[in-house]
């Protein structure tokens, strides 16, 4: 019994240590492969099948794309201004002598609205004018001579050219004293009076000087960044919109500057207004140009639309799945893009939940 015992054993090591009863190692590798392959087959099969029926659907929202007028535009802040708003000032340095004028008041074209002390000038011109009384009284004494053949040419001519001469001096006194002045250079309402008798004022300066602003010919500016150029044009549609005073007022573009600032990079664009009571210079607004607009065109948020490496690409309900779609998108507006391609009416786009989802992923549309 024992020797059957120590005769098993060294089978059992034999088959152990790698014994294959005669098969072909090379055959056996093959046919564990091909176990293998299908093992995994069988897998995927029931992993899709659990996938399916066992877990839950993710929620989502959709919307059912309709074609509709898809309008883009440039909005930019404006600002009211005048073609008739300016600042007067005085036209020599001098202090102020007398201010004519009152905030809120009507003046006319050439009012005078403030005086500076220009003492000086008035006492020159007092004395030219004594000159001149004399000279008038000599060239007409001597004119009368000469009518009376007494005298001679030259005195007569002698008389008539020192007369000329303080004349032309004097008038160019009053002139040089006029600029002493500040003079409204259009009509209109004084809207901010910036001196006041005492002050020293001067050409040009910030510091001193009268508003005279005209409502008859105001118009809205705004500057676009130079991307625009080429994008908006004269004629365009423009919505102006005033917050402060809840209005709006539907328009076109009246002026496209042909010129970028070296400085901002950007170009100026004008709505002009006529005469409008409720507006005033230096009102801000904002300015809405209508750019683009296209009939029955399909538009999605601009949100949904997702970048891959194949492009552009949103989310479509197909029955109780979702599908990936390419798209070409164009113009943007109010949140909403322009699909150009990809999508077709009556398509329903999913626009909450789709940051999770897969191409073929089940749904639940809520």
């Amino acid at each position: 019994m024992k020797r059957s015992v120590y005769m098993l054993i060294p089978a059992l090591i034999l088959a152990a240590c790698g014994g294959n009863g005669g098969k072909n190692p090379g055959a056996e590798l093959a046919r564990l492969k091909k176990e293998r392959a299908a093992l995994d087959q069988q897998i995927a099969r029931l992993e899709s099948q659990t996938r399916d029926t066992g877990s839950k659907p993710t929620p989502v929202f959709a919307m059912t794309l309709e074609p509709a007028v898809f309008r883009a535009y440039v909005e930019v802040q404006a600002q009211i201004t005048g073609d008739d708003n300016v600042n007067a000032t005085p036209q020599m340095q001098g202090v102020v002598k007398s201010v004519l004028v009152k905030a809120g008041q009507h003046v006319s074209k050439g009012q005078v609205l403030a005086t500076l002390d220009a003492a000086a000038i008035a006492q020159q011109i007092q004395a030219q004018e004594a000159q001149l009384t004399l000279a008038k009284a000599l060239y007409d004494k001597q004119q009368q001579l000469w009518e009376q053949q007494i005298g001679t040419e030259v005195q007569l001519l002698q008389a008539k050219a020192n007369y000329e001469s303080l004349l032309k001096q004097r008038d160019a006194s009053i002139a040089q004293r006029n600029m002493y002045r500040v003079v409204a250079p259009i009509a209109g309402v004084v809207d901010l009076v910036n001196m006041k008798e005492g002050d020293a004022s001067m050409p040009g300066s910030p510091a001193s000087f009268i508003r005279i602003v005209n409502s008859d010919r105001l118009r809205a500016e705004a500057n676009l960044g130079e991307n625009y150029l080429g994008k908006v044009k004269t004629g365009d549609p423009v919505l102006l919109t005033f917050p402060d005073l809840g209005d709006s007022i539907r328009t076109k573009l009246t002026y496209v500057s042909r010129a970028v600032d070296p400085l901002s990079r950007a170009f100026m664009v004008q709505v002009h207004l006529g005469g409008n009571k409720t507006l005033h210079p230096n009102m801000s607004c904002r300015m809405k140009i209508f750019n683009y607009e296209a009939d029955n065109a399909l538009a999605v948020p601009v949100s949904i639309v997702q970048k891959t490496a194949q492009g552009e690409m949103v989310y479509v309900a197909e029955g109780n799945k979702a599908r990936s779609v390419i798209v070409t998108t164009g113009r943007i507006a109010g949140g909403r893009t322009e699909v150009l391609s990809g999508l077709k009416p009556g398509d329903r786009v999913i626009t909450e939940g789709y940051e999770d989802l897969d191409n073929g992923e089940q749904i639940e549309i809520r």
